[in-house]
């Protein structure tokens, strides 16, 4: 059964490395959590290591930077892996070839700037006639606010065509604020039902990690054992799927993504958590309201 704990400190000790996801743990995506924060620097200080693990569709450089801006001090993390880095590999060494038909928002550019680990990168066209394209690359909607489904006629061109969509970002939804926002992994999972092909990265899906343990080894971290690390994240199908998946340890933020289903008086229920994780069919090893 999964246990509910009161902070992060009731088992920091026995982990060497935190894989700890941003959005509805560590910020809302307009500000900082300061006990998380806190949380965090504290194992810090305790010689605890943290990647900050993050399904956004940008480089881990502009990651540092938005963070910074919602208050998330550099003292809270050791390294970043995100999702659109993973992808980024893929992109170029030609995972959709050439000639790419982008859905997504012009924050999102930051995407197609070539990697610097890539010896000699696909060079990559953008098109805006998907008659040209070779593939699809999605980083989100280009409206994260209106229901995916308004996508379906570009959708079902790209399928008509054969055309490959890399996925950026799997996250389905997110949390800014108080006001739910869809992400790229619901316009997968719309051209998927379509029948669409999609080759995804981030969270549940393995590349990320592999970006993660190198971001780990290169920040100091290459001593320590799948048995130490833990993974920390509010998503049951992407931070919990993926810590069980990799088989390592997960805390699940229970008063992010799943908060009404599970909390009652704003801490989790435990009959209401094991409900939720029954129906899911993937039980995290730890969980907790909000990361502290």
């Amino acid at each position: 059964m999964t246990q509910i704990i009161e902070a992060l400190s009731d088992i920091s000790d026995d982990y060497d490395a935190l894989f700890c996801d941003l959005w509805g743990c560590l910020h809302d995506g307009i500000d900082a959590f300061p006990e998380a924060v806190a949380a965090l620097q504290a194992y810090r200080e305790r010689g605890g290591m943290v990647v900050l693990l993050t399904n956004a569709p940008r480089p881990r450089a502009e990651v540092a930077e938005q963070i910074a801006k919602f208050g998330v001090p550099e003292d809270a993390w050791d390294t970043i892996a995100t999702s659109g880095d993973a992808a980024r590999v893929a992109l170029f060494t030609g995972s959709v070839g050439s000639t790419v038909f982008h859905i997504g928002e012009p924050k999102d550019e930051g995407f197609f700037e070539p990697l610097a680990i890539i010896d000699d990168p696909v060079e990559i066209t953008r098109t805006k006639d998907l008659s040209q394209a070779t593939g699809v690359v999605c980083t989100g909607p280009f409206d994260p606010t209106a229901d995916p489904s308004t996508l379906r006629p570009i959708l079902l061109e790209a399928k008509t065509r054969g055309l490959p969509m890399l996925n950026a970002n799997p996250d389905i939804v997110v949390d800014r604020g108080g006001a739910r926002e869809f992400c790229g992994g619901a316009v997968a999972q719309l051209y998927e039902q379509m029948g669409g092909t999609v080759h995804a990265f981030g969270k549940p899906h393995p590349p990320v990690y592999d970006m993660a343990r190198r971001r780990l080894s290169e920040a100091g971290g290459s001593d320590i054992s799948e048995g130490r690390i833990l993974a920390v994240g509010d998503g049951i199908l992407t931070d919990v799927k993926g810590a069980i998946g990799e088989g390592i340890d997960s805390l699940f933020v229970t008063g992010g993504l799943a908060a009404a289903e599970i909390h009652q008086d704003g801490t989790p229920d435990q009959a209401r958590l094991d409900a939720f994780i029954g129906k899911e069919g993937l039980s995290p090893t730890y969980a907790i309201g909000m990361l502290r």
